[in-house]
């Protein structure tokens, strides 16, 4: 089988991967690991994430991100080094020429953020939109994992839902909606039992009916494969894939995705003409 791209990579230019090039989230490390996997193509999606005004508790925070929380509870983050990601793409490319490497960026919630973050989406060559937050208190925003400390999670999954449609038709720079079951990773399963997704369908389906409606693709996220995600994306009219590891470390590249492909196969996606196309139908 030759693999797709991986078309969501993070490396130590993203905050939440480590700021040590000699750190599980190495750009260099993740492309020797591609071409020792036999990848042939990979987009490095940093995180392009403008909030000013993110809540958190420092216990829903990975490692890298705990250091950021101030004595307010304020998530303060770091500049997206978009000059210092650039050159070290240029000299990956360099020396790994047998591997096709793109630029991007997961870009946080682009209907609030598309006029701030303009100089850097026209650098890159691939705008994946994320949605991370949502409203909380006032003009605050937090994610979902912090949200469910203070709402019910069907409420929580719902805000979600809702927002969805708006952040797609409030930015048109994203070729493609990531993980749309963000809300879902954090599903308190030890207080409300396991996610069901059917809860919760008509609200799936409304984003997958923007999302096909705006000629955009809905990325396969391996973290967590879900065979109703590329359904309900077919059924609801979507006409293009692309899979993504979500990777933070070079250990976790193209993970799943065998099992991704034969998945999208099944629903009648195919790929393109190169490894970085988009798969349609």
């Amino acid at each position: 089988m030759t693999l797709p791209a991986d078309a969501h990579v993070h490396s130590e230019f993203s905050w939440d991967a480590g700021s040590d090039p000699a750190s599980a989230g190495s750009m260099r490390r993740t492309c020797e690991r591609a071409v020792r996997i036999g990848l042939p193509a990979l987009v490095f999606t940093e995180h392009l994430d403008l909030e000013d005004h993110w809540r958190a508790e420092p216990d829903d925070l990975g490692p890298h991100a705990r250091a950021l929380v101030d004595e307010q509870g304020a998530v303060r983050l770091p500049p997206f080094d978009v000059d210092g990601y650039l050159d070290t793409v240029e000299r990956c490319r360099h020396d790994f020429p047998e591997l096709t490497i793109l630029t991007g960026v997961e870009f946080g919630q682009p209907h609030l953020w598309d006029t701030a973050a303009a100089d850097v989406l026209q650098r890159v060559d691939r705008v994946n939109g994320s949605l991370h937050m949502l409203p909380f208190e006032g003009t605050d925003r937090t994610e979902p994992i912090t949200l469910y400390r203070h709402r019910s999670p069907s409420d929580v999954v719902r805000a979600y839902l809702e927002e969805l449609p708006r952040m797609i038709a409030g930015s048109d720079s994203f070729a493609v909606l990531t993980h749309i079951d963000y809300a879902a990773r954090a599903w308190p399963t030890a207080t409300a039992g396991p996610f069901d997704p059917r809860a919760f369908e008509e609200g799936f389906r409304a984003g997958m009916r923007a999302l096909a409606a705006s000629g955009r693709a809905l990325e396969m996220n391996t973290r967590r494969l879900w065979p109703w995600v590329p359904q309900w994306w077919a059924e609801e009219g979507g006409r293009a894939v692309t899979f993504g590891s979500d990777a933070h470390s070079a250990d976790g590249l193209a993970s799943g995705f065998p099992e991704a492909v034969a998945m999208v196969e099944h629903f009648g996606f195919r790929p393109g003409r190169r490894p970085e196309d988009f798969w349609t139908r």
